[in-house]
This record gives structure tokens, C-alpha cells and sequence, in this order.
């Protein structure tokens, strides 16, 4: 009996043995663990501290952004400039002092319309108190029919709120500080972007050599598809813009708007800002055509705005940035999210190419594929 005991007993210690973790296993999978739990709080750590930063450098790293993809618009220019050989640094200045010449140009003939505009509006004074009029006797009527419906406890005194008035200024421009902040930071752009073009191959070699040899290959290829991808996001978009423009200037034109050739390519270039475009694209008609557009011609206004911007989002976009953006509608709207609480609404403008080159970042580093797979489509 007692040997049998001894047997048994000696059998469980080799089956205890022969099935047991060695050691060294568990150390390696501890380790692994380790690892992974210290990269997860790396990486949350990381992203942390890059909204924080994003927050409180918005308005430099707007302008920077800003600066980038205007040296990508005119970089076409100093290219032609270079092949009538003209050197790089000269092409580029001359570029710079075209486009300048350009925006000043466009600020003039936008401030002499504006001004024909506000002398024009007194003469159509009695048309917008007809309209003001008929709104506020409708609000009077609703008002005196919610009181009959209402308890007469549940009416309390009205409490009279002072608010200021923001504009839309006051959006694409909220938490970017003072006025002459924003001129000051903004006055860097034409330099930074003189610098970018002019020192463009030196650029991008130095911020390949920033990376170790074994990585600089996979860092140029990146920043090439990222220049690609804002090449054709700022291409892509011009050519929407002044389809819908062009559009919606001929449908303007044939309503007798005032000033059509002007508020419709300015309604066009409004329908790109993500989300809120239709409702920007609406308002130069409606306010050009203020005492000459009767119910009809609004509707036709709206239905014009609105079905150029559906055509535009599910048609012109797919065919000329869908194949360079690869993301999906769920991640660019948390991105518009993102950026618009973090930037307003410049955040919105420049939510989309910000986000499609982390996803082209995140492709290329290997224990980042996860996340770029996410934002794909």
C-alpha cells in the first residue's frame, strides 16, 4: 500500500514537471506585457501632450500650416520661373511679390463692391422693413398664442439678457488672440512661405537626416506621398471651387442678382468649408439679392447651393481626392471635431489634410499600422 503511495505520488511530480512553465517563460511574457502596457501609456502620454501643445501654439502652427500649403500653391510658378532659368531664390521672390500683388488686388475690387453694396442697400430699406415687419408680426402672434396656452402661473417675468454678437470673423478667428496679435503672427507668412519654396530640396533632405539611416528611407518616401497628398487636396479643391462657382455665377446671372459675377464664386469657394458650407454658400446671394429675390428665386437660390454642394461632396470629391485621402466619413468627422474645437473654424479648414497626413504617418511606422487602418476607408 505504502509503495503505491510512493508511486503515485512520484508520477504527479513528473506529470507537474514535464507540464510546468518554465521559469524563463514568464519572465518573457511579463516583459512583453510590460512592454506593451508602457507603449499604450507612451503613446496616450504622446497624444496628450500634442493636443496641449496644438492648443496653446494654435496660432503659430496655424500660420505655419497656412504657410505650407501656400508654398505648395505656388510652387508650380517658381517651377516655370526655374525652367526659363531663373534662379530659385529670384523665381521664388518674384512669386511671392506676384501672389501679394495678387491678394491686394482682389482686397481692392472686394472693398470698392462691398462699398457700391452698402450705398446700393438704403434703396432697398422699405423692402427690408416689409420683410421685418411680416417676421416680427408672426413671432407677436405665435407669442400671444403660446400665453393663451399656457398656465398663467407658468408665465414669469422675462429676464433681459445683454449678449455681445459674434460674427463670423469672431469664429475663424476665436481663441487666436488680439487683432494685433493675429496681424503680426499673420505678416510671418510671407516669408515662411518665401523660405519654404527657396529653400525646398534642403528642407526636405535635412528632415530626412534627422531620422537613423535604417529609417530615413521610409521617411522620404513619407514626406513624398505627403506632398503628393497636399498637391492634390489644394488642386482637388480649386477645381471644385471654381466649378461651383462658375455654376452658381451662371445660375445668379440668370436670376438678375446683383453683383453675380462676385457672389458666385465667393458662394462656390464657401461650399468647401466642411459642414458649415452650405449654410456660408447661402448667404452672399441672399444678401446681394436682398428687395429683389421674391420666394421663388430663393428657392432656387437654396436648391442651387444645396445641390452644387451634395455634387460636389459625392462626386467631384471622391474623383479628385479620393484616391489621395483614403479616409473614411467616420474619422473625418471626428477630425472636423477635433480640430475645430481645438483651432475654430480654421480647424475646420485645415482638419481634412491634417489628418489625412498623420494617416500616411501612421501607414509607414509598423506599430502604428492599427491606427492609419482606422482612418482608412
Amino acid at each position: 500500500m505504502a509503495d503505491q503511495q510512493d508511486q503515485d505520488e512520484q508520477r504527479d511530480d513528473l506529470l507537474s514537471t514535464a507540464f510546468a512553465i518554465p521559469p524563463a517563460m514568464v519572465d518573457a511574457e511579463e516583459l512583453h506585457r510590460d512592454i506593451r502596457a508602457g507603449s499604450t501609456a507612451a503613446i496616450i502620454i504622446a497624444v496628450i501632450m500634442g493636443l496641449t501643445v496644438a492648443y496653446y501654439a494654435k496660432l503659430p502652427l496655424i500660420v505655419l500650416l497656412v504657410s505650407i500649403l501656400l508654398s505648395f500653391i505656388l510652387a508650380p510658378i517658381v517651377e516655370l520661373f526655374q525652367k526659363l532659368r531663373v534662379p530659385r531664390a529670384l523665381a521664388s521672390l518674384v512669386t511671392i511679390l506676384l501672389f501679394v500683388a495678387l491678394m491686394y488686388m482682389l482686397a481692392q475690387v472686394s472693398y470698392s463692391k462691398a462699398v457700391s453694396f452698402a450705398q446700393d442697400l438704403p434703396q432697398y430699406s422699405e423692402r427690408i422693413r416689409e420683410v421685418v415687419g411680416k417676421v416680427r408680426l408672426r413671432a407677436q402672434q405665435f407669442q400671444k398664442t403660446t400665453e393663451t396656452v399656457l398656465p398663467a402661473e407658468v408665465s414669469m417675468t422675462p429676464t433681459v439678457r445683454i449678449e455681445q454678437q459674434h460674427g463670423w470673423s469672431d469664429f475663424f478667428t476665436s481663441g487666436l488672440g488680439g487683432v494685433a496679435e493675429i496681424v503680426f503672427i499673420a505678416s510671418f507668412i510671407p516669408f515662411l512661405t518665401y523660405f519654404m519654396l527657396s529653400w525646398k530640396d534642403h528642407v526636405r533632405s535635412a528632415t530626412v537626416m534627422l531620422f537613423r539611416m535604417k529609417n530615413r528611407n521610409t521617411a522620404y518616401v513619407t514626406l513624398g506621398l505627403i506632398s503628393s497628398m497636399i498637391r492634390s487636396f489644394i488642386v482637388g479643391n480649386v477645381l471644385v471651387g471654381l466649378f461651383i462657382g462658375a455654376t452658381s455665377t451662371a445660375v445668379f446671372g440668370l436670376l438678375h442678382l446683383p453683383y453675380f459675377y462676385f457672389i458666385g464664386f465667393i458662394s462656390g469657394f464657401l461650399s468647401l468649408v466642411p459642414y458649415l458650407g452650405v449654410v456660408l454658400a447661402v448667404v452672399p446671394p441672399l444678401v446681394g439679392g436682398i428687395g429683389m429675390l421674391n420666394s421663388g428665386t430663393v428657392i432656387v437660390v437654396l436648391a442651387t447651393v444645396l445641390g452644387l454642394h451634395l455634387f460636389a461632396l459625392n462626386v467631384l470629391y471622391p474623383k479628385f481626392l479620393g484616391s489621395r485621402l483614403q479616409l473614411n466619413p467616420l474619422a473625418v468627422t471626428v477630425a472636423l471635431m477635433l480640430w475645430g474645437w481645438l483651432w475654430g473654424g480654421m480647424g475646420l479648414v485645415l482638419a481634412v489634410p491634417v489628418t489625412a497626413a498623420i494617416k500616411i504617418v501612421f501607414d509607414h511606422i509598423e506599430s502604428m499600422r492599427g491606427y492609419g487602418a482606422w482612418l482608412g476607408e
